[in-house]
């Protein structure tokens, strides 16, 4: 074994050890990449050849946790690893988005990268060191790619931004950013913040990019000391003929489709119509020439492209007619469907999104069951994109990759205003469907997805809305886009979804398709979308301005209520029989959870008869005698020395002899009390060590 080992110092002293050379050697290149306890082993293959008219990277990550690093087993029936859970998923899309725009254009032969955490730590969150690992393993193949580059989180804690803060900072982090980068430029970025400005989160990148080079500068000199040689590929077939031919007749007609506003149908069938006319008129001129399909879709495919991005870049002229900075047009609308617990309609341009609000009680949380993180989630956002949004027929599989991180996204900038469980008991599933797509459906979907839970009474602290922003250059021009397409989506060189309230920045999420972003574009891009985000709010406010006051009529209803955690045990009874007889006879849903020697519990049900029923029997068995309160009891027990009489259910009290009457009663039977009498007694001492209840009945009557 060749084991070489480079070792990486972080601002605040912690050290990242990367490691080649031990395991999986096979590979085309792997490195295991050590923070404390936390290791991740991180392996590249990539085939030798493309596959025939591949124009595209064929790359795929995955990022799995073994349930063993952590010394846990699995949950379920069977014990082992099985698909990705969500969070795994979005660790990969994370890592794949940083690494993809750096592999050479003309490279599209299947490349793989598997990331495993094989051993955990507590302390250090593996996501921060995922891209960095699957970098290492490109660094020290023979693969070509255009970093390195890694990755970090950055995270404010008690107003002091981090650098990687352990996983219990980051919990209580007002901004958490995960950020990507090469020595010189920005790659990618995700986050969420608490309603951050745009100043604060330059400030978080820049620093973060500070670390960056840091981890990269251990990769180049990994790389040095390695002394590979990059492999030799030819993965593009080329004629240089068609190419021109394809170029000189369909480039002006390309920019005058593109100069003429018109919709995504319109605009695609006077494209396809073009291309029909260049085969048309090379056939009247040599009816024996046949063309390279794959080659021709290609480079008209390019002409396309290189049309649309110079009327953008030349004339300022985008291809529905709006400027650089426009906003396509906006309607709302809430409370669409009578029958869910909230719903809205948002649409802008030809993107629409449809979504609803149920409120559920603690029953309805998801639980989470991973190797790292286990625990309930109370709000949960569904992001669905069926085919006919954009007008195709494609069998439904399943939810994708990109429906698991445009919901995350949406999801985490929401999450951000919702109010606290005192104010909203509720367990939220927020659904959008997205009914139309022409760009920015995920920003559709935190808009409509604001108005549906106001529309919910939800009482969210500020509306959210979201837009995307897209990037055009050609190295020594560019122009920032607002409210991106998308065809300019595809045709551009960036996707910047932000998402806010009016005071600040809820979220981010940045695709970059060239090899970095210069920050004087980055301010630009956020300034510009501060602009359109606050249009957006407005819009919607013509809608709905606030949270319904309450919730609808046909919304089950909760009730909370305190309890000392040392009276948990007696609401539930043995076995489970007391909390089981209340909610039969109530037709209620009850729950209890225990926090800060409290218990919580929450009765859930549209019954309100019910609901009182189950309410008023929990108070009975929780509540506590008050010195000196006056009670309707009945006895329970005749001794010789007086009456046990119950003046709640299960708390008993003595009432001796002597406090029957202001009368001598020489003995009980002279008394005659007998059990099942109902006696009104007054609460006349509680002992303080054993708790037991002195009751008198004679001081409630007038002496004679």
């Amino acid at each position: 074994m060749n084991i070489i080992t480079k070792t990486i110092t972080m601002p605040d002293g912690t050290q990242i050890h990367i490691e080649t050379g031990k395991l999986a050697k096979q590979a085309d290149g792997s490195v295991v990449i050590r923070q404390g306890n936390c290791m991740i082993l991180a392996s590249v293959c990539s085939n030798k050849d493309a596959k025939e008219d591949m124009d595209f990277l064929p790359l795929s990550v995955d990022y799995q946790e073994k349930y063993a690093a952590n010394g846990r087993f699995p949950g379920g029936f069977n014990k082992r690893e099985g698909r990705l859970s969500e969070y795994e998923i979005l660790i990969s899309r994370l890592v794949d988005r940083a690494l993809r725009p750096l592999f050479p254009d003309d490279y599209h032969a299947d490349t793989q990268v598997l990331l495993y955490l094989i051993s955990a730590d507590e302390n250090v969150a593996p996501d921060s060191l995922a891209a960095l690992a699957a970098s290492c393993a490109i660094a020290v193949s023979d693969i070509p790619f255009g970093g390195p580059i890694s990755e970090v989180r950055i995270a404010r804690v008690e107003g002091k931004l981090k650098i990687n803060p352990t996983i219990k900072e980051a919990a209580i982090a007002d901004m958490d950013f995960l950020l990507a980068a090469t020595m010189d430029n920005v790659v990618m970025l995700e986050g969420e913040a608490k309603e951050c400005s745009e100043d604060d989160l330059i400030e978080a990148i820049k620093l973060g990019h500070e670390a960056i080079k840091l981890q990269v500068q251990a990769q180049l000199d990994l790389q040095q000391e390695l002394g590979k040689t990059i492999r030799t590929y030819s993965h593009e077939r080329n004629d240089e003929d068609l190419k021109k031919l394809i170029h000189d007749f369909c480039f002006d007609p390309c920019k005058a489709i593109a100069k003429v506003p018109s919709e995504k149908k319109a605009r695609g069938q006077a494209f396809d119509d073009l291309k029909a006319s260049f085969v048309e008129a090379q056939k009247e001129i040599n009816p024996e020439k046949e063309f390279d399909k794959f080659l021709l879709k290609k480079y008209f495919h390019d002409t396309e492209k290189e049309a649309m991005r110079s009327v953008i870049l030349d004339e300022g002229t985008r291809l529905d007619g709006r400027t650089t900075t426009e906003i396509r047009p906006i309607w709302c609308e809430v409370d669409y469907l009578p029958t869910p617990h909230g719903s809205s309609i948002f649409t802008r341009g030809e993107t629409q999104a449809l979504a609803t609000v149920t409120l559920g009680s603690k029953d309805d949380e998801q639980m989470i069951d991973g190797a790292m993180f286990k625990g309930y989630n109370r709000f949960q956002l569904n992001y669905n994109f069926p085919p006919f949004s954009v007008g195709e027929v494609r069998p439904m599989r399943g939810v994708g990759r990109r429906e698991v991180g445009h919901g995350n996204l949406a999801m985490r900038s929401l999450k951000q205003v919702l109010p606290t469980s005192d104010i909203n008991p509720y367990t939220i599933r927020l659904v959008s469907d997205v009914l139309e797509s022409n760009g920015s459906s995920s920003m559709a979907t935190v808009c409509s997805g604001t108005m549906a839970l106001m529309d919910a009474g939800v009482q969210l602290k500020a509306p959210v809305s979201g837009i995307a922003m897209g990037l055009i250059t050609d190295g020594s021009k560019y122009a920032v886009l607002s409210d991106i397409l998308g065809d300019e989506d595809h045709l551009g060189d960036m996707d910047f979804k932000v998402t806010g309230t009016q005071k600040g920045i809820c979220g981010v999420q940045m695709d970059i398709k060239i090899d970095g972003l210069p920050y004087p574009v980055l301010i630009q891009a956020l300034e510009q979308a501060k602009t359109g985000r606050l249009h957006i709010l407005d819009e919607m406010a013509k809608t709905i301005t606030q949270p319904r006051a309450d919730y609808k009529p046909h919304v089950p209803r909760i009730i909370q209520i305190i309890i000392d955690g040392s009276q948990i045990g007696a609401v539930i009874g043995p076995g489970g029989k007391v909390i089981q007889e209340i909610q039969k006879e109530s037709n209620t849903k009850i729950s209890i959870e225990e926090k800060d020697e409290k218990g919580i519990v929450e009765i859930f049900s549209s019954d309100k008869e019910g609901m009182e029923r189950a309410f008023q029997r929990i108070k009975a068995i929780t509540a506590k005698p008050e010195l000196n309160a006056i009670y309707e009891g009945k006895v329970k027990t005749i001794m010789e020395f007086g009456a046990f009489v119950e003046i709640m259910p299960g708390k008993d009290g003595l009432l001796h002899i002597s406090e029957i009457s202001h009368e001598r009663i020489a003995t009980m039977q002279d008394s005659k009390l007998k059990e099942g009498d109902i006696l009104t007694v007054k609460l006349i001492e509680i002992d303080k060590k054993t708790g037991k209840l002195r009751l008198s009945k004679k001081v409630l009557e007038t002496k004679a």
